[in-house]
């Protein structure tokens, strides 16, 4: 009987290891403030529409005339595809407009809540919630 508890104990605790990267994988909440979005002019110099998460790369040229090299991620491709998105839709060089969460260490670094390209379109950043503008809109 407790060989019997032991195995089962023990399969238990492999099974719970097992599921950790999966809970700590989404803890955006604690890297990023969502109390205090940012919204920047940026000039887009690398877009990679990978998984896990899509990545844009941009420069904000801040009011002394620095230029800062910031990095956002967003939803993974297989979301954002359904609502709008595509691998084109965003490229270096590209002027537009920001918003994302950014991160609490200081580092410029974020989590992506909207994109608002020159022509007005609108693009949401997580395809999870009310601040996303949904794919296409022109909000």
């Amino acid at each position: 009987m407790k060989d019997r508890l032991r195995f089962i104990f023990g399969l238990f605790f492999v099974a719970a290891l097992f599921c950790l990267p999966a809970f700590a994988h989404h803890g955006t909440n604690t890297e990023y403030d969502s109390e205090h979005p940012m919204t920047v002019q940026a000039v887009v110099t690398e877009f990679a529409f990978v998984n896990p998460h899509v990545q844009i790369y941009f420069d904000v040229t801040d009011a002394k005339g620095k230029v800062v090299h910031w990095g956002v991620e967003s939803a993974s491709p297989g979301r954002l595809v359904r609502v709008g998105w595509n691998r084109n839709i965003i490229k270096p060089g590209d002027k537009l407009t920001l918003t994302f969460e950014p991160a609490r260490s200081g580092q410029p670094v974020g989590g992506l809540k909207k994109v608002v390209f020159p022509d007005g379109r609108v693009l949401g950043g997580s395809a999870t919630g009310p601040s996303d503008s949904g794919g296409g809109s022109n909000n």
